[in-house]
Parts: structure tokens; C-alpha cells; sequence
């Protein structure tokens, strides 16, 4: 498997932590030197191993905002 080169621009916050201590964070990354885009993922807490995230670019980020502001979460069956 190839190296995957990654570098956190900016760090956004954390939206939890679960039992092993992995966090999942919002950053703004760079994947093998290509523009940066927004990432949605867990971290160990060294952020030396990853689970399986997402990542959107600006265009996506701004969709899913308007998304979620429509959303009236008092109506939906979810934790």
C-alpha cells in the first residue's frame, strides 16, 4: 500500500470521544500535497493512526450546512 501523506492545516474541533480515547475531529487537511478540504474523522491521540472519514470540499461543506440548517431535528428518531 502506498504512503499517505497528510498534514493538519487547522483543527476545527472535536465532536467526540469514544472508550479507546479516538476523537473525532473536524480539521482542515492536505492528502498528499493537494489543496486542502475539510475531513470528518477518528484520530488515535497522537494523530499517528486514522479510521475512515470524509472529506468535502468548500462547495460540499456549504451544501451540507444548508442541509443541516433545514433539518428540524425534533422531529426525527435519532440519538
Amino acid at each position: 500500500m502506498a504512503d499517505i501523506k497528510f498534514d493538519i492545516v487547522k483543527s476545527l474541533g472535536i465532536l467526540s470521544e469514544g472508550s479507546r480515547g479516538w476523537k473525532k475531529e473536524v480539521n482542515v487537511m492536505s492528502w498528499n500535497g493537494r489543496k486542502a478540504k475539510m475531513d470528518i474523522r477518528d484520530w488515535d491521540e497522537n494523530h499517528q493512526k486514522m479510521g475512515k472519514g470524509i472529506t468535502l470540499n468548500k462547495e460540499e461543506i456549504l451544501k451540507l450546512k444548508d442541509l443541516l440548517n433545514e433539518i428540524d431535528f425534533d422531529e426525527l428518531d435519532m440519538e
